[in-house]
C-alpha cells in the first residue's frame, strides 16, 4: 500500500510539474540575466536600480554577474549561464569563431585611449618595437589583444617575435608587479589604477592604432524572443551614458564605493572612456571583420568568420 501511495505522489508531482512547464510564459516570472564588467555603463546602472525599474514595468526580474573580462563573459553566455553583456572588440570575434550563437545589438562610441601597453615605470623598453623577444601578458581573446596586434603591425614586429603570456587582469597584475614580466596589455579601470599604484608607465594606448568600441551582445534566442527587453537596456544605457558623460566627477565620487574604486582612479578611468549606446552601422561591422581577418591570418582563430551572421538583420559588414 505503501508503495502505491509513493508512486502515486511521484505521479502527482510530475504531472504538477508538467502543467507548470506548459503554462504561458506570461504566467512565470520573465528574468533577464545581466552580465557585466567592472568598469562599464551596465555596472554602474546596477549600481542605481533603474535598470530594474525599466523591465519591472515589462514583466521581467534582472539578475547580475560580473566578470573579469569579456571572454570570460561570452562563454557564460554561450552555456546559456546569462542572456545579455557587453565586451570589448576581440571576444565576440572569438566567440563566433568558436561557435557561439551571439549577436551585436548595439556599441558605444569609439574609445582608443582607454586600453594600452604599460611597462614598469624603470623599464629599458622605450617603444613598441623594444617589445622584440619580451613577455607581454594580455588576458587572451580580449579586446587588448588587437591592440597589441596592430601596435606590433605598426612597429614593424611580428607576433611571433614577443612572448604572450595569457593571464586575467589580476594575475597579469600580481605578474607586473612581481616583475615576472616585461609588458602588459590592459584596458581602464586597470590600467588607471596600475599607472596609480604599480609604478606603470604607457608605452602605447589605441590612438589611431584601434577604434576600442564596447559591443552589447545577447545570445540569438533571446534577442529574437525579448526585443522589448533587449531595447529597454539599450535605452536604459543611453541614458546612463549620457548622465556619466556630463558628471564625470561626480560619478566618480558616487560609484566609487559600489565598484570598489577610489574616486581618483575612476575619474581617469571615467574621463577615457566615450559612453553611450548606438546601433550597429556597417562601418562598426566592417571594422569589426578586419579585427576577424586579422586573426585568422594570425591564426589565432581557427576559421574565417562574417561579422555580418551576427549582426541584426539589413548591417552588412564591407567585403562580407
Amino acid at each position: 500500500m505503501w508503495i502505491k501511495k509513493r508512486r502515486s505522489l511521484w505521479v502527482a508531482i510530475a504531472l504538477i510539474a508538467g502543467i507548470v512547464s506548459n503554462l504561458p510564459a506570461h504566467a512565470a516570472d520573465k528574468v533577464v540575466r545581466i552580465a557585466h564588467q567592472k568598469l562599464s555603463t551596465l555596472a554602474l546602472l546596477r549600481s542605481t536600480g533603474q535598470l530594474e525599474d525599466k523591465l519591472k514595468a515589462l514583466g521581467y526580474k534582472v539578475t547580475w554577474t560580473e566578470f573579469p573580462a569579456g571572454p570570460q563573459l561570452l562563454e557564460g553566455l554561450n552555456v546559456g549561464a546569462v542572456d545579455f553583456g557587453h565586451t570589448g572588440e576581440a571576444p565576440p570575434v572569438f566567440a563566433q569563431a568558436a561557435g557561439a550563437p551571439l549577436v551585436y545589438v548595439g556599441n558605444e562610441p569609439s574609445s582608443p585611449t582607454s586600453e594600452a601597453i604599460l611597462v614598469p615605470d624603470n623599464s629599458a623598453i622605450k617603444s613598441v618595437a623594444d617589445l622584440k623577444g619580451k613577455r607581454v601578458a594580455l588576458n587572451k581573446g580580449s579586446n587588448v589583444h588587437y591592440l597589441l596586434v596592430r601596435a606590433l603591425e605598426q612597429a614593424g614586429l611580428q607576433y611571433s617575435e614577443i612572448t604572450p603570456v595569457f593571464l586575467t587582469p589580476a594575475d597579469a597584475r600580481a605578474a607586473f608587479v612581481a616583475g615576472s614580466i616585461d609588458a602588459w596589455v590592459i584596458w581602464d579601470p586597470f590600467r588607471a589604477a596600475a599607472e596609480a599604484t604599480a609604478n606603470a608607465r604607457t608605452l602605447k594606448d589605441g590612438t589611431g592604432l584601434v577604434a576600442n568600441h564596447e559591443f552589447y551582445l545577447s545570445s540569438k534566442t533571446f534577442a529574437a524572443e525579448n526585443a522589448q527587453a533587449v531595447a529597454a537596456i539599450l535605452a536604459a544605457v543611453g541614458e546612463e551614458g549620457e548622465r556619466i558623460n556630463a558628471n564625470i566627477p561626480a560619478v566618480a565620487a558616487q560609484f566609487s564605493q559600489a565598484v570598489s574604486i577610489p574616486a581618483p582612479i575612476l575619474e581617469t578611468a571615467l574621463k577615457r572612456t566615450s559612453f553611450g549606446a548606438k546601433p550597429i552601422s556597417a562601418q562598426v561591422a566592417a571594422d569589426q571583420q578586419k579585427i576577424a581577418d586579422a586573426f585568422f591570418k594570425l591564426s589565432l582563430i581557427p576559421r574565417e568568420i562574417k561579422i555580418s551572421d551576427a549582426v541584426p538583420p539589413g548591417v552588412v559588414a564591407a567585403g562580407r
